[in-house]
């Protein structure tokens, strides 16, 4: 796969020099362009953890998917630009605070001057990276962001309405591979109890806020004002996938 190509998916022009700003501007463009989304599992289409077929689905294929497939083809752009990237294994956090098993969630780690949290298949999370920085409150377009370096994990913490701290998931900085996540990539597609077996969903963010299709709701967040419609028809729906994240599903793969 073409580097150029996967930079035109995303709608980048910008400097490619593996550097802070840059980081910031690929991050950023990639989660305005690029869905995060399970509509395959609903397919029976298995997702395999290859680095060429995840570029491949992201790129000619002009889909998005869950966190193995899209931070996966991060980083491999990202090393095709020279940077130095390490895949990192997190544990998602419940309303509870209640964590979910090792490789439930693949993050990245990127090596410049500084160390940075690069994060593009988590749904609704930071849109830029952060710094892989104990105690510091990180603004984000998305809201404010902080890391917490325990004895144990590193905690990432998105601040509420209320004032309050909500543990998104705990990560360590022990380098992974890809393969790691096999297992846990297989359970989210075959297992009754997985979310994505469960709901079918594409979500990207926007300039303003956010789009998102879940089931058969349609729900438009846009500077702080949420609409919600519903899809009554599969047309409805694959239209909506059209119109908002330009997914096109072959004909006759219905729910």
């Amino acid at each position: 796969m073409d580097v150029r190509d996967y930079l035109d998916r995303i709608g980048y022009n910008g400097p490619v020099k593996p550097d802070a700003d840059s980081l910031r501007s690929l991050h950023h463009q990639h989660m305005l362009a690029v869905p995060f989304e399970n509509l395959d599992i609903g397919l029976g289409r298995e997702i395999v953890l290859d680095p060429a077929r995840l570029v491949e689905k992201v790129v000619r294929e002009r889909r998005g998917g869950f966190c193995y497939e899209l931070n996966g083809a991060f980083a491999w752009l990202l090393e095709s630009l020279g940077y130095r990237v390490t895949l990192l294994s997190a544990r998602v956090a419940n309303d509870q605070e209640v964590l979910s098993p090792e490789f439930d969630h693949l993050a990245l780690r990127v090596d410049l001057e500084e160390a940075w949290l690069a994060d593009v298949g988590f749904g609704d999370n930071f849109i830029e990276p952060l710094r892989l920085a104990p105690r510091l409150e990180q603004p984000d377009p998305a809201g404010i962001f902080r890391l917490r370096d325990t004895a144990e994990h590193w905690r990432l913490e998105r601040r509420q309405p209320d004032g309050s701290w909500r543990l998104q998931y705990t990560f360590s900085l022990q380098p992974r591979q890809l393969p790691e996540f096999a297992e846990m990539c297989r359970y989210h597609q075959t297992s009754p109890d997985s979310y994505f077996r469960r709901n079918r969903l594409c979500s990207l963010a926007t300039p303003g806020g956010r789009v998102t299709v879940s089931g058969s709701r349609l729900i438009v967040t846009a500077n702080g004002k949420q609409e919600e419609q519903t899809l009554a028809t599969e047309a409805e729906w694959r239209s909506a996938l059209r119109q908002y994240f330009g997914v096109e599903l072959d004909k006759g793969l219905g729910y």
